[in-house]
């Protein structure tokens, strides 16, 4: 029989995973602090919870996907968290992108109950959710990341074990410099090609499946093109990880002054209100500097 599992955090990745869950034939109870978020998975066959130690309680797995480090700690180690309910033995999944160092103490203190954790940050979008292709980066002991394979299966394609707990966020962060780098890389091009007065469909078609392609350009190129903001991860979200980024940089004691500029990017577009666009909305930060715009 397969293990029952639990869903906390139904945002622009999470309702995608939990669905996912629920076609490969698991038993999925959820629970999301706007209540209303549920009611969509709750129509595809999952249970309804009333908070994550309820969850907790009726799971073997229980996996969460929330903002932020204080989410994580909030539904995990909270007052009605995920650790009032779980039983001895049961696995926390954390899918969450977070500090490396947070998640240690996490699973220190859910040890201390006999609760088994794993940090299996994610990276994909939106899309990756929604069709199951995510890659995840998995941190913990080796025998729960066997025990927790067939869930990932479910959520994703590239899974992969890369050390012991922690290990998966720092290898997220690495994730997330690659990321901007590529986007930055990404629109100074497409700035270029505005200003050359070339076509930028067909200068999408040469360029995209040679070197200077990326899951980035493929992806968000598009978008651009047709200035369509909708997020497969938000500005916001961006900058929290960056965020996270610099201060593991800063512990660690690595130069990365390319990041930092795209954090400082960013920064003007979130005073202009644009948290909520996608993470490729970063164009309009060299936009605002050029003063002329791509696409449209």
């Amino acid at each position: 029989m397969s293990e029952r599992v639990g869903f906390i955090g139904l945002g622009i990745m999470g309702r995608g995973m939990a669905a996912n869950l629920l076609k490969a034939g698991f038993t999925v109870r959820v629970w999301n602090r706007t209540a209303s978020r549920m009611e969509p998975l709750v129509a595809q066959g999952a249970e309804a919870g009333e908070s994550p130690a309820d969850v907790a309680a009726h799971s073997d797995i229980v996996i969460t996907c929330v903002s932020d480090t204080p989410d994580v700690e909030e539904v995990i180690l909270g007052e009605k968290g995920v650790i009032h309910g779980a039983k001895p033995g049961s696995l926390v999944i954390d899918c969450s992108t977070i500090s490396p160092k947070v998640t240690r103490q996490i699973a220190e203190k859910l040890a201390e109950k006999g609760i088994h954790m794993l940090d299996a940050p994610i990276s994909g979008g939106s899309e990756g959710a929604a069709n199951g292709t995510l890659s995840i980066m998995v941190g913990g002991e080796a025998d729960q990341f066997q025990r927790a394979m067939p869930v990932f299966q479910a959520m994703g394609k590239t899974i992969t074990h890369v050390g012991g707990t922690g290990a998966g966020q720092t290898v997220k962060l690495v994730n997330q410099v690659l990321v901007v780098g590529n986007c930055l890389a990404m629109c100074e091009a497409l700035m270029l090609a505005q200003a050359g007065g070339v076509d930028l469909k067909k200068t999408y078609d040469a360029v995209s499946q040679g070197a200077a392609g990326s899951w980035m350009f493929t992806n968000r190129a598009p978008q651009i093109i047709q200035r369509d903001w909708r997020p497969g991860f938000t500005v916001a979200l961006q900058q929290k990880d960056l965020r996270l980024v610099l201060e593991a940089a800063d512990e660690l004691g690595v130069p990365i002054p390319g990041t930092s500029l795209i954090f400082q990017l960013y920064r003007t577009l979130e005073a202009r209100g644009h948290s909520e666009e996608g993470n490729h909305a970063l164009i309009k930060a060299l936009e605002n500097l050029a003063g002329y715009q791509v696409g449209g």
